[in-house]
Formats: C-alpha cells, structure tokens, sequence
C-alpha cells in the first residue's frame, strides 16, 4: 500500500514538473516569435487543460476502445463549459433575456 502510494506521488511530482517545464518552454518559444502575451496564455492555458484528455484518448485509441475516447472528449468538455458557466455565475450573477431564445415555444 505505502509502494502504491509513493509511486502515485511520484507521479503528481513528475506531473507539476513537466507542466512547469511546458509552460515555460511554450511561453519563451512564442515570445521570441513575437507572439502576445495574452494569446501566449490562452494557449498554453488551452493546450495544458487539453493535453490529458489528449494522453487518454491516443492510449484509447491505440487500444481500439474507441468509446473510452469519445466519453473522454465528451465528458472533459461538458466539465469545462459548467465549470465556467458555474465560476461565472459565482461572479457576477447570470441573467437571461427572454429575447435569447427566439420563437422557442416554453
């Protein structure tokens, strides 16, 4: 149980350090190439939230069970957009214009 669990820190460990090391390597890249700060973010941001369900779906993949991967891409992006949906709600409180839905009969 102890071997378990040190090799699963073991694994957070390695993992906050590569992402350190990705973040750091992509904004210096994109800085040389004149790229925005902002648009820096944004991507590696995009591209780090990205990269795990990526691993998962490629060793799915690989593997042919392909419906581990559609799950994935399905389930990570409805866990973002109520994730932000929910922090922004938390924010600033979300209001909705009747005007929004069209002739959609309620």
């Amino acid at each position: 149980m102890l071997g378990l669990l040190g090799i699963i820190g073991l694994g957070l460990i390695c993992l906050v350090v590569g992402a350190e090391f990705l973040v750091r390597g992509a904004s210096r890249l994109a800085g040389l190439a004149g790229i925005s700060s902002l648009v820096i973010g944004l991507t590696v941001v995009a591209f780090g939230t990205s990269a795990p369900e990526l691993a998962v779906s490629l060793q799915a993949a690989l593997s042919e069970q392909s419906d581990i991967s559609l799950g994935n891409v399905v389930g990570s992006n409805i866990f973002n957009v109520l994730t932000i949906l929910g922090v922004s709600a938390l924010i600033v409180p979300l209001t909705i214009s009747p005007s929004w839905f069209g002739s959609m009969c309620w």
